[in-house]
Parts: C-alpha cells; sequence; structure tokens
C-alpha cells in the first residue's frame, strides 16, 4: 500500500504534467493565432488598408489581447476597429469623389470580416485551453 507521501509526490506529478501539458497546447495554439493574424495583416498591408507599422501594432494588439485572462462574468464582444469609417457628407450640388463599391471590393470586405471572426474563435480557443486544469 502506498505511502501518503507516495500519493503526494504522484498528485504534484499530475499538476506538473497538466500544467505543461496545458502551456504546450496554448503555445500552439498563441503560434497559429500570430500567423493567422500576420497573414491578415500581409493581405491589408497588400491592398493599401494599411501601413506597415500599423500592421505591426495590429499584430501586437491581437496578440495581447490574446494572452490576457479573461475575468470571471465577463463575455467576450466583437472588437471595433480602431478608427472609426469615414463618412463624407455631401452637399446637393457636390459630385461623390468615393469609388462605389463594386464586388470584389465587398467581397474583400466579406473575408476580412470573416477572417476576423476566425482570429475571435481562435482567441476563445485560447483563453479556453488556458482555463483547462
Amino acid at each position: 500500500m502506498p505511502g501518503f507521501g507516495d500519493i503526494v509526490q504522484k498528485a504534484f506529478y499530475l499538476g506538473v504534467g497538466l500544467a505543461s501539458y496545458a502551456g504546450e497546447k496554448a503555445g500552439g495554439k498563441l503560434a497559429e493565432l500570430r500567423s493567422q493574424v500576420q497573414k491578415l495583416a500581409d493581405e491589408m498591408v497588400a491592398k493599401g488598408e494599411m501601413n506597415t507599422e500599423e500592421a505591426r501594432r495590429f499584430v501586437e494588439d491581437m496578440m495581447k489581447q490574446a494572452q490576457q485572462q479573461p475575468t470571471s462574468g465577463q463575455t467576450p464582444e466583437k472588437t471595433t476597429p480602431s478608427e472609426p469609417r469615414r463618412i463624407d457628407i455631401l452637399e446637393d450640388d457636390e459630385e461623390p469623389t468615393v469609388k462605389t463599391a463594386t464586388k470584389e471590393n465587398t467581397k474583400n470586405v466579406d473575408n476580412v470580416d470573416r477572417l476576423r471572426d476566425q482570429v475571435l474563435e481562435l482567441q476563445e480557443e485560447l483563453k479556453r485551453l488556458q482555463r483547462e486544469p
């Protein structure tokens, strides 16, 4: 019959093993998240939607958000863009100078929204993995 010390030792090793496993899983998800966020930022830079400095800050901000532990009772909310969309108010006699939305532009916006949703899902998965024992 194992002694109390053996049981405590086994429980300790089990806890260390579980913590190590959870850390590895979280690290893998974090690396995957960084890769996807970087890919999204690279696409936005390529399309001219942001410059490289904004892309770097975007990736850093997303990674900081992903690493933060949620407080109890807090529900995740969709993130809003850091800058509001520009709206130009035209007078009746002015001609619009903003290009009209094409199918391709609409498709690109849909792709960005879909990618943002995927990033949010990955963040939630990461937070769930960090909470698991």
